[in-house]
């Protein structure tokens, strides 16, 4: 490969030169902060700069998102501590999912068979009800089905199939899952 001869191709970043910056030396820092640890100030910062956020989303210190304008996250999603999102393309969190501690969302990657190491990005979805587990990896143009679940320290290259745990590098498929209806507290007898 020549990398002396690497272009972005049509690749743009999605938004004017001005709000990158202003993305990386106001936005990203106030995000990642663990000094604000407030999920509605990073909720807050993360709509200012386009990023479409739904409603009781907790984001947790030191989450980085490349670029907040290519990210869609519906309602009741937990973003756990040192998560990156590295969105060149979309990256969407369907309501109720959960991404653990350490996750990384790839969206980019390269052309090994071309000369000129060529850029290819393609979007990542993770459906509703999802669980993305501790320092789990999600490749570019990914798919994760309803419900499905990555396993901590997984990667991901391949679709996930809905309401199936996968575990591995790469990762496989290892069972169903099954939710089970627990009684609360208050509904189980101490007889």
């Amino acid at each position: 490969m020549r990398l002396d001869s690497y272009t972005t191709g049509d690749y743009t970043p999605g938004a004017p030169f001005w709000q990158q910056l202003l993305w990386y030396f106001i936005g990203q820092p106030i995000l990642s902060s663990y000094w604000l640890p407030m999920s509605y100030l990073k909720v807050g910062i993360l709509r200012l700069f386009g990023a479409q956020i739904g409603e009781k989303v907790r984001i947790k210190p030191g989450v980085r998102v490349k670029f907040p304008w290519r990210l869609r996250v519906g309602d009741y999603v937990w973003i756990g501590e040192d998560t990156w999102i590295d969105n060149l393309a979309v990256v969407e969190l369907e309501s109720h999912v959960c991404i653990s501690q350490g996750v990384y969302f790839c969206t980019g990657n390269h052309d090994w068979s071309h000369p000129d190491f060529q850029l290819k990005t393609a979007s990542i979805h993770i459906e509703e009800g999802s669980w993305i587990a501790a320092k789990a990896v999600v490749g570019p143009g990914l798919r994760a089905g309803k419900g499905s679940i990555l396993c901590m320290g997984s990667v991901a290259m391949h679709n996930l199939a809905e309401m199936t745990i996968y575990a591995g590098n790469p990762a496989q498929p290892i069972k169903s899952r099954v939710i089970n209806s627990h009684k609360s507290n208050s509904d189980i007898s101490t007889a």
